[in-house]
């Protein structure tokens, strides 16, 4: 480190602070000195602050007054191309650099010094009596499968006093040890024998670890149809990156596919990896912070966050089902962590692996243009064959009034349930009905706080708003008209289906997989591995299931609504229906057993559904393509969002209504302003929200027209402004 990065005691540095404040702030050097990059607390007003040493201080005041750094934890300094990574997202997103530093720190304790501690995990006796809160206590030790929980985590985790732990360890059902702070992960060894690759595989592989060799940047499309075994090429990727010394990042778009992955990075390197995700305890996430900046954590396989770790030697970012929309982050700092990936890995000379077998348009032009390597896998691993696909014609069966299992489904599943076979039915809709209707007075019943209808969860005996979390109970009398005993569901959630599948096939058993359904991470990760080791007959399940999951002896698929989401104004309608579909029927037929997929749908010409049915991705993609670049919109053009909302809708509309006249700095780069209008869910929370939309072409400088066109707002009252660079979502 040059002498120039370093700051004697009294030097004035620049601090950069997690406090929403919209510049660096000059402290005084500590007494031992610090170095550029360095976390630091310092005092601001009567607090102290997490900050970074971020250069030289500004000067130009009376320095007597100048306040000093507290102190420089022990941890190691932000490197320079972390500095610069956290800059160029602020600058992409339009996002201030507390808000970026405020991503790049959430761990706990990050200041507190390395030291023993007591640690708590679950013991071998059982307890004398068993209470409801000791009953809390061992349900989240089991949940967790495991991990260790300091004394306060476990005691909020379950929601009891910390003497129901102490309770518990005396009786020998908690254990409680002496453990170091913050220990390195287990080495991982990348020259263990890896599976036998097929050809195809083994090609890919070569490709992958050849441009790893180079040490220097560049991105590769990994596409490969479903079970076709992505994970252990990209593995191989990792394994090369290991034996070179550097650090290595797995992006998961679910929580739940970390169990099975997590067992597939053990069995190839013999130790398990670090885990960053929200299922991961306070405690594993600070030690995870502190071993990726020490270099003592080979690899993290985590969630989009994961990205804003300060790796010490990042040289392999892959990207697992790149096409999820998970990766956008929708609140705070609006960002795309596959696309984040790429500049991360741009400034690092690291090389980036997006995998899917359904690219994003995005990754598809990409590789096209030239920008990035493609590596096909196009047979499935062993005696696994793609499942053969068909549609049932909606118009041509005979349905009963309130069910929505075709009989030509229905007899499907029953030949699967003879031969011991699993069956997966599809719907994208969480709960039980989407609308609950009043047949006296026709009333939706809608949230109070939004404009949105409540989603009976019959599971949870409740109503709630799938935008703000609102729940209330269900009602027995309309609160419009006042009728008793006149509400009724509209229209099937996962909830309703299983009931029908229920009194369908009463000698199945049946498992629902929904995000809401499990109180924790763990539980339903439990439940992946029960279904996959043959513990369900039908598997009814929402988009979850569509996500990477490997069941042996699931060999149907039934989706019941394949239309749902084809149309909308959502640009990326089309797209996201196609990926949808053929990632949910990729579920079937893993194993040796063929498998099949069966799509209900209305509308069996449509040219989605043709293309789904046809599995000719190709021409799909450059059909859309074609589409998308004759309207100059993404990934053929630029656009941004503008969200403004407040308590009031009137003020809201004013200042849309100003903003879309003064839009001279957008014209100046040959962009288009649309609105105001209202946003397409026009009240969240009890704030009115209105939408304006940027559309300019493809190179046009869009960040830098968007910060001078909303530099002069004076946003007065509770009125907030947001800013989404190429959005996913239009909501």
């Amino acid at each position: 480190m040059s002498t120039q990065e370093y700051f004697d005691h009294g030097e004035l540095v620049a601090v950069l602070t997690t406090q929403p404040l919209d510049r660096t702030l000059d402290y005084k050097a500590p007494e031992c000195g610090c170095f550029l990059g360095a976390y630091v607390e310092v005092p601001l007003g009567p607090r102290k602050v997490l900050g970074v040493v971020w250069g030289s201080g500004q000067g130009g005041f009376d320095l007597a007054k100048a306040r000093s750094v507290i102190r420089v934890l022990e941890v190691a300094p932000m490197r320079e191309e972390m500095r610069l990574f956290l800059s160029k997202v602020a600058d992409y997103t339009l996002t201030p650099m507390p808000a970026m530093l405020r991503l790049a720190t959430r761990a706990p304790g990050l200041g507190d010094p390395p030291s023993m501690r007591k640690i708590y995990r679950l013991g071998n006796a059982q307890p004398d009596r068993m209470t409801d809160a000791r009953t809390r206590v061992l349900e989240v030790l089991r949940d967790y499968g495991g991990l260790a929980f300091t004394l306060k985590e476990l005691a909020e985790q379950a929601g009891v006093t910390s003497s129901v732990v102490k309770g518990l360890v005396k009786q020998g059902a908690v254990r409680e040890e002496d453990s170091p702070r913050d220990l390195p992960y287990p080495h991982l060894d990348p020259d263990l024998p890896g599976k036998e690759l097929t050809e195809d595989q083994a090609a890919a592989v070569a490709r992958l670890q050849a441009g790893q060799r180079t040490g220097d940047y560049g991105t590769a499309l990994l596409k490969g149809v479903t079970g076709s075994g992505k994970t252990e090429v990209y593995l191989e990727a990792v394994a090369e990156a290991l034996r070179m010394g550097r650090q290595a990042l797995v992006l998961l778009p679910e929580i739940a596919l970390t169990a099975e992955f997590l067992t597939r990075v053990e069995a190839r390197f013999g130790a398990s990896p670090a885990e960053w995700h929200s299922g991961a305890t306070m405690t594993e996430r600070r030690r995870v912070w502190r071993m990726v900046g020490q270099g003592d954590a080979q690899l993290v396989v985590g969630a989009r966050s994961a990205l804003f770790l300060p790796f010490r030697n990042l040289g392999l970012v892959v990207v697992d089902e790149e096409h999820d929309t998970s990766y956008k982050q929708e609140d705070g700092v609006h960002y795309s962590a596959r696309d984040m990936a790429v500049l991360r890995s741009s400034i690092c000379g690291g090389r980036v692996v997006l995998a899917s077998a359904t690219p994003s348009l995005e990754s598809w032009a990409n590789a096209e243009a030239g920008k990035y390597e493609r590596i096909d896998l196009t047979a499935r691993f062993g005696a696994a064959v793609l499942p053969e696909m068909k549609p049932i014609d909606m118009r041509a069966e005979q349905m009963q009034p309130g069910t929505w299992i075709s009989p030509s489904l229905r007899q499907a599943v029953r030949q699967r349930i003879e031969k011991g076979e699993q069956s997966l039915l599809f719907i994208n809709r969480r709960g039980y009905a989407p609308v609950t209707l009043c047949r006296a007075c026709g009333e939706q019943i809608a949230c109070d706080h939004c404009d949105a209808r409540m989603v009976e969860h019959r599971f949870l005996k409740r109503l709630m708003c799938h935008q703000c979390g609102e729940t209330k109970p269900m009602p027995e009398i309309c609160p419009s008209c006042g009728v008793e005993g006149k509400l009724a569901p509209v229209g099937p959630g996962i909830e309703r289906l299983a009931e029908e599948a229920e009194v369908t096939f009463p000698e199945a058993k049946i498992a629902m997989l929904s995000s809401d359904l499990f109180g924790s991470a763990r539980a339903l990760k439990a439940k992946i591995e029960e279904i996959a080791q043959g513990d369900a007959d039908i598997i009814i399940g929402t988009q979850l299931v569509a996500k990477g999951h490997n069941f042996p002896k699931l060999t149907l698929v039934g989706v019941i609504d394949a239309d749902l989401s084809l149309h909308g104004a959502d640009l990326r309608a089309a797209e996201r229906t196609f990926q949808l579909m053929r990632q949910v029927a990729g579920r079937a037929g893993r194993s040796d057993k063929p498998g099949q997929a069966l799509l209900q749908t209305f509308q069996p010409e449509h040219p989605v559904i043709r293309a789904i049915l046809s599995g000719d991705e190709e021409g799909f993609w450059k059909a859309e393509a074609a589409g998308r670049q004759a309207a100059g919109v993404p990934p053929y053009g630029r656009m941004a969002g503008i969200v403004l909302s407040g308590p009031e809708v009137g003020p809201v509309f004013d200042i849309g209504n100003a903003m879309a006249r003064n839009d001279a700095p957008l014209r100046d780069v040959g962009a288009q302003v649309f609105g105001p209008a209202p946003a397409p869910i026009a009240r969240i929370r009890g704030r009115h929200r209105v939408r304006l939309l940027v559309k300019a072409p493809k190179g046009a400088p869009i960040q830098d027209a968007i910060a001078r066109w909303i530099a002069p707002l004076k946003l007065k009252g509770d009125i907030r402004l947001t800013v989404d660079i190429d959005p996913q979502s239009f909501y």
